[in-house]
């Protein structure tokens, strides 16, 4: 088992903005002499190039940015490198640099939202936040004062299946390319999460399963946890157990009450959730059955 990564020094000459190769394929010789050799014939530059060979699998994870000196044809591109792919039997994509399009959904809780817009203002999220929905009111301020719609969306177990339409009809009305759950305290439906398979985001602190329900935090004192944390997965149906991309923990003491810990637990949520998102948008996480392949 390999992994591999390489980052060119910036060349002097202007390029057109990157765009990123991801692929995976059963392992075999010369699988990165073909991409390498394909790129360098159409006068790419590689900018950043990482590799895995997964040897308990036997399969091959590839993710390359390169760029070139003009604009790039992505259609053109992937009909070329589709003579390439096929003697290797690669799943391929080629990515643009284009920021993908976030769509946040919140409850109560506001600090992954803010921890989202203070990296999206700052230009490091990787993304474009287009719009802010809740199931409350409570987060509508801090939404609208960085520019953001702020919508809501009521849930009751009598409007659930209404409040999942307009939920869909949202995302299709801001064409977004990303749906980040920060902190939003619903249940989706299996239908929805099929519908946002590996397009979706959650986040949520590391006790589960072990102690769920309401106060986990309480729960985690009472018990005399000793370390906190959060874990940031894709959206299955399976509730809270997607593909994981990113997990931290936060080591406390039995000198922690409650609210301390929540506090810190927050921290972690807040800068796991936001390195998800950002990998994501990079498009350096390749899922794969119930994993990930993070080229971070």
């Amino acid at each position: 088992m390999t992994l591999t990564s390489v980052t060119a020094s910036p060349t002097e000459a202007p390029t057109a903005s990157p765009v990123v190769l991801t692929l995976s394929c059963p392992q075999a010789p010369g699988i990165v002499r073909a991409v390498t050799g394909f790129l360098y014939e159409r006068g790419f530059n590689i900018q950043e190039h990482h590799q895995f060979d997964d040897a308990h699998l036997d399969v091959f994870h590839l993710r390359t940015s390169f760029s070139g000196s003009e604009g790039i044809d992505i259609a053109r591109l992937e009909s070329e490198f589709a003579d390439v792919a096929a003697p290797f039997e690669m799943e391929f994509a080629f990515h643009t640099s284009e920021p993908p399009r976030i769509l946040v959904m919140v409850s109560k809780s506001g600090h992954c939202l803010n921890d989202l817009l203070f990296r999206w203002r700052g230009g490091t999220l990787g993304g474009e936040i287009v719009a802010v929905v809740s199931n409350h009111e409570d987060l509508r301020q801090m939404a609208e004062a960085a520019g953001l719609p702020f919508i809501v969306v009521p849930v009751t177990s009598e409007m659930k299946a209404q409040a999942e339409h307009r939920l869909r009809a949202l995302v299709d009305e801001y064409d977004a390319d990303l749906v980040v759950l920060a902190r939003y305290m619903q249940v989706l439906s299996d239908e929805l999460c099929r519908d946002l398979s590996g397009r979706a985001i959650n986040i949520h602190h590391s006790f589960l399963p072990g102690f769920k329900g309401g106060r986990p935090y309480h729960q985690a004192y009472d018990r005399g946890v000793k370390l906190i944390g959060a874990t940031a997965h894709y959206v299955t149906g399976d509730l809270d157990e997607g593909p994981i991309i990113e997990q931290d923990v936060q080591r406390v003491t039995h000198a922690a009450d409650p609210r301390t810990m929540a506090t810190l637990g927050q921290d972690v949520e807040a800068l796991v959730l936001s390195r998800a998102v950002r990998w994501h948008c990079e498009h350096r996480v390749l899922i794969r059955g119930h994993r990930t392949i993070v080229f971070n």
